[in-house]
């Protein structure tokens, strides 16, 4: 029998928790990623892939299955994840892809992406990352912005006042999330970068910033220091955090900085232990300041004091209160969580319908460790926003929800 009790949110926001988004909702981001850019994924993969026939036969019959067919089962028993997946598919079995919660959909379609091509299963697919073609392409296309940054990041360090520098490279690790790679498939002209120099944008895309209240916090943390990451994608984004993780320790901001990585490839960029170890590889090459950067970082990681940590979580679908106890207990020993990207923003929230105006602080107090969301906007999910300041986007730019135009530094400190 599966035991649902695992499920159980708790603690949870204390607040009356809204349904989430679903795919259902015409004229959304959310429609509009289950209908359209899901099965360009998909495709993409079967493009950019030498796969053998069964695998290509299973992704053209799961773009079949996109938007209406019901939700099935994972065939890959004998995967690790196998036993969990079967948990949190058992409440939504029998329904369209549309009928399910958004972050269900997007997460359940990336796992069945890895039982297509055999990821856990012996044979050429095993342990091959489908979507390794485009993450290097977010390295390959960004060499100069990358030797530009880590010359700001080498005089940064030289200097004798290193603090005067960390609000700078945590707004460029916040805008490295425009170089997301899963909004590839859709070709839209309007999509956004990181400048070419890694400078972050004008602060007037900054609709919120707490980056005072995040340096309070680290002056004021006893020690030994410990940060964690909650890393979001590979490419030019995950050499914004290694930035900013190489700032800390080298600084001595931290004694220990925590990536916290997905277990297995999914939502095409995102990172896992093996693209951190890539891109330090490949910082080494171009020499120069680069270089300096790559070797700080393979100390850091020989030292341990730069620890990576896969788990499996980060690869479900389940929303941030649902986190289970032991990563939970983990997570509580870090003086300040650094959470990364949209969708660990959708999952601090539940990807639910809270009215914009909500406070941040109010829903996210059940986290278990003073935390910072860095996020660009790019789904239709918010909250600590003045109703003065939405109706003004709203106005200004209708789209602004999704574009990835807009960014907020958020922090929370959990109650005592």
């Amino acid at each position: 029998m599966i035991n649902l009790q695992s499920q159980i949110p708790n603690p949870s926001p204390p607040l009356p928790i809204p349904d989430p988004l679903r795919g259902r909702e015409n004229g959304t981001w959310a429609h509009d990623t289950v209908t359209r850019r899901l099965p360009e994924i998909a495709r993409r993969v079967l493009a950019e892939n030498d796969l053998p026939a069964p695998a290509e036969t299973a992704i053209h019959t799961l773009i079949a299955e996109i938007p209406t067919a019901p939700i099935r089962p994972l065939t890959d028993h004998s995967a690790p994840d196998a036993t969990d997946w079967a948990r949190y598919i058992f409440p939504h079995s029998g329904l369209s892809w549309l009928d399910v919660p958004w972050y269900f959909a997007e997460a359940y379609f990336y796992r069945r992406i890895i039982e297509a091509t055999g990821y856990f299963l012996p044979g050429d697919g095993h342990a091959r990352d489908p979507f390794r073609l485009q993450k290097r392409r977010g390295l390959d296309t960004k060499t100069d912005a990358i030797q530009n940054l880590a010359g700001h990041l080498n005089r940064a360090l030289a200097d004798t006042a290193p603090w005067t520098h960390l609000s700078r490279l945590l707004h460029i690790a916040l805008w490295g999330n425009r170089a997301d790679l899963s909004l590839w498939p859709a070709g839209e002209a309007g999509e956004h970068h990181i400048s070419t120099d890694g400078t972050p944008p004008a602060d007037d895309f900054l609709l919120i910033d707490d980056t005072a209240a995040v340096i309070a916090r680290l002056r004021n943390a006893v020690t030994p220091r410990r940060i964690d990451f909650l890393c979001d994608n590979a490419g030019f984004e995950l050499v914004c955090d290694l930035a900013l993780a190489d700032f800390l320790l080298t600084s001595g901001t931290a004694q220990t900085v925590v990536f916290h990585l997905k277990a297995h490839p999914t939502f095409v960029s995102d990172a896992l232990a093996a693209d951190v170890r890539d891109t330090i590889t490949f910082l080494e090459t171009p020499g120069g300041d680069a270089a300096q950067f790559s070797r700080r970082l393979a100390a850091h990681l020989a030292q341990n004091r730069l620890q990576l940590r896969p788990d499996f979580f980060w690869n479900s679908p389940l929303v941030f209160w649902e986190m289970p106890a032991g990563l939970r207990r983990n997570l509580s020993a870090a003086q300040l969580v650094i959470s990364k990207g949209d969708a660990n923003y959708r999952r601090l929230l539940g990807d639910c319908h809270w009215a914009f105006d909500t406070p941040f602080a109010e829903i996210a107090r059940y986290f278990p460790a003073p935390l910072v969301a860095l996020r660009t906007l790019k789904a239709e999910v918010a909250a600590g926003l003045p109703r003065t300041v939405t109706e003004s986007l709203s106005a200004e730019d209708p789209d602004w929800l999704t574009n990835g135009k807009r960014g907020v530094i958020q922090f929370v400190m959990p109650p005592k």
